[in-house]
């Protein structure tokens, strides 16, 4: 990996390494994909308005969130089955944030159990992500485990009241091998079972379906909120009108996201609905967004338009493929340099400094 210049590199090697039904669950999006190359190219018609001469000899590219000091601001994003691509799973991809100061945030459909990954990475900054289920009580012992954890925040995902079609899993009869599990569920129900495949089916479809509770409204949020003393961030915001009511219902934050692309095909790119979730809540809750992310350059922007940190998904999957831990942690260092040298070449020696007139529409400049 002393070759890997940029995310590319990583993705790369890793399409080589993956096997190829794991590969497509990763890769794939719903639909024909139209909101999977959208997170991109929306990114790429976005134009930094960088200032010269300034001072940059000294860079700070540290944030805090929720009261933790980082030092920098991007997170991995909860991925599930990491054991797909790595036998170290989950707890290399906690162990490689915590090592490079990042946020890891656990899927509820880890391979790895939540104790499992707390012992291994205690000094992580590590917040859950949770899915509602229809039976609560499965749902409450994940927030009290996680509270029992020393897990910083609870992150619901909003957006997933059944899953996406993605039709590269259901083409592929996708399943959970034999020998990994859900490492949350120690049922066998729960277990590889509760996520195979048949015929002209996806296993996790399946599994989310007889699972996930899909009557879920604003008032189980709320439900959620007394429940912790976490605070309670939702992932899976796309408009203005749902940020509202995330802060009308308690919440703590937001996560602009479109699940990687991998729910409802169509919808804007992650960084296209920014701007109006921001504008919506203004400095009430902080507003952060994952989807799309590849270069510092998006960091940059992302920050530009308001989000106080990103998060980066299948990447942190591609470094765990390229190496385990010590893959992530370079595909985190790569991305470093990357935003720390567009800190420098745009004028900016801290996160203070970069301003929403730094970043231009493409179409500002369409008459020039």
């Amino acid at each position: 990996m002393t070759s890997f210049v940029c995310l590319k590199d990583f993705e790369n090697e890793a399409f080589k390494v993956i096997e190829k039904t794991a590969l497509d669950y990763y890769r794939s999006g719903a639909g024909d994909e139209f909101t999977l190359n959208l997170n991109r190219k929306a990114f790429n018609r976005i134009r930094i308005r960088p200032r010269c001469l300034r001072d940059v000899s000294q860079l700070d590219a540290s944030c805090q969130i929720f009261g933790k000091h980082l030092r920098w601001p991007v997170g991995i994003a909860p991925t599930a089955m990491q054991k797909l691509a790595h036998p170290d799973g989950e707890v290399a991809n906690a162990k490689a944030a915590g090592k490079m100061g990042s946020v890891f945030i656990l899927s509820t459909l880890s391979t790895t159990s939540i104790e499992e990954v707390a012992q291994a990475a205690p000094n992580t900054y590590k917040w859950f992500q949770l899915y509602v289920y229809k039976n609560r009580s499965i749902t409450e012992q994940l927030v009290r485990r996680a509270e029992k954890e020393n897990f910083k925040a609870i992150v619901l995902t909003i957006d997933a009241p059944i899953f996406g079609q993605r039709w590269a899993d259901i083409r592929n009869n996708f399943s959970l091998p034999p020998h990994l599990c859900l490492g949350n569920f120690v049922t066998k129900s729960t277990q590889s079972d509760g996520v195979r495949g048949e015929a002209g089916t996806s296993g996790i479809n399946k599994y989310v379906t007889s699972q996930f509770d899909a009557a879920l409204t604003w008032k189980d949020v709320e439900w959620l909120v007394k429940l912790t003393h976490l605070p309670v961030i939702v992932k899976g915001v796309l408009t203005a009108e749902d940020a509202i009511m995330a802060q009308e219902f308690g919440c703590a934050g937001i996560i602009v996201s479109n699940h990687g692309a991998r729910q409802l095909d169509h919808v804007p790119a992650s960084i296209e609905a920014l701007p109006e979730v921001v504008k919506a809540v203004g400095d009430k809750l902080p507003v952060m967004l994952d989807g799309g992310v590849r270069q510092g350059s998006d960091i940059f922007k992302a920050l530009a338009l308001g989000a106080k940190m990103v998060f980066v998904g299948r990447p942190a999957l591609w470094g765990l493929a390229c190496d385990g831990e010590a893959g992530v942690r370079g595909m985190l260092a790569v991305l470093k340099k990357d935003f720390e040298d567009t800190l420098a070449l745009s004028g900016c020696r801290s996160l203070e400094d970069i301003k929403r007139s730094m970043v231009a529409h493409q179409l500002e400049y369409a008459n020039l």
